[in-house]
């Protein structure tokens, strides 16, 4: 079995359950929205929320994705920044306990969280404290930390750091890895586009984009634009929502639907997709199977709050994959 590193903003998920929507208004935090905010907003929100419901859970995109393959029986190592707190010692414990293996830096500024504040009809409104995980940067990657891993994946957000990311994919391809990049966010597509197709023309061998993300990088719709991304690099990943996903690796193009759910709750839905499909990369199994895991995962995780699955979700998610797949 192939072995995965991933390098992402390491955030801790504050998952708070409000009993209104006074709390947001008093926090000017638009509902739905993901508002970026300083220490000093991100420490009164978690004061004013204080006699709230609420769970932990270690987060950022990457860190989940690398969560999800461990569970799944995947070597994996996840690189990142912290702070030297509390709050950083739940983040490496938490990924620590499901067997992955970490190379964290510990800065002075906190760990960054992310206070998800749901309401009673479901709908999350982030208030995210970026803190210490953007603090990383090309110094804190060591050479020997990629040594004995198979695939490399980042997550989008990484761009705004160009060298941390250019310095990231030298080391991988040194090493002989695939590079696996998930394109985050449309805004940040729009935003860092010259950067993203310099990083995936020269480096990227699996990229991963939802609808709104490829058309920003292709300026074409999903299907079409599986097939420019696919250009670009050995394997193309376009996700479509409820339709499912197009995914093309050579002259081989598919189509995946979906499996039946109940939505309750989208977060996390990229993230697990990401983790099923590079599960079946791990096995090398089929592309076909590779994204069925995908849409197993992230049609699970949508029918509970938050990114991460109990003990019953997973042992559903095993005995579909058990289903599926072809190879031992």
């Amino acid at each position: 079995m192939k072995k995965i590193l991933g390098i992402g903003n390491a955030l801790v998920d504050i998952v708070t359950y409000i009993d209104d929507e006074t709390i947001l208004q008093m926090f000017a935090l638009p509902k739905g929205s993901m508002q970026l905010v300083d220490s000093v907003k991100s420490e009164m929100v978690k004061t004013g929320t204080g006699s709230f419901d609420k769970t932990l859970a270690s987060g950022g995109s990457a860190a989940n994705t690398i969560h999800g393959l461990s569970l799944l029986g995947v070597p994996t190592g996840f690189i990142g920044s912290i702070g030297k707190d509390e709050t950083g010692d739940f983040f490496e414990n938490d990924l620590k306990n499901v067997g992955v293996k970490t190379y964290l830096s510990r800065r002075q500024s906190p760990t960054g969280t992310a206070i998800a504040l749901i309401t009673s009809d479901s709908e999350r409104t982030f208030a995210t404290h970026l803190g210490a995980a953007i603090e990383l940067n090309a110094a804190d990657l060591n050479a020997s930390d990629f040594i004995g891993y198979d695939i490399l994946y980042l997550e989008g957000y990484l761009i705004i750091n160009k060298p941390l990311i250019l310095t990231a994919c030298k080391l991988a391809k040194a090493n002989n890895m695939k590079i696996a990049l998930d394109l985050a966010s449309y805004n940040v597509v729009e935003a860092k586009l010259s950067d993203f197709k310099e990083i995936v023309e020269q480096f990227v061998d699996i990229i991963f984009a939802n609808e709104e993300e490829a058309k920003a990088f292709t300026g074409l719709d999903a299907q079409t634009a599986v097939f420019r991304l696919s250009e670009l690099c050995e394997t193309a990943v376009v996700k479509v929502g409820s339709e499912g996903s197009w995914l093309k690796r050579g002259e081989e193009v598919i189509k995946i639907g979906t499996i039946p759910v109940t939505l309750k709750d989208s977060t996390g839905a990229g993230d697990l997709y990401a983790s099923g499909f590079l599960y079946g990369v791990a096995i090398n199994d089929t592309l076909e199977n590779c994204g069925l895991y995908g849409a197993i995962l992230s049609g699970k995780v949508i029918e509970i709050p938050g990114a991460r699955l109990d003990h019953t979700k997973w042992d559903e998610i095993k005995m579909m994959i058990a289903e599926t797949k072809t190879i031992e």
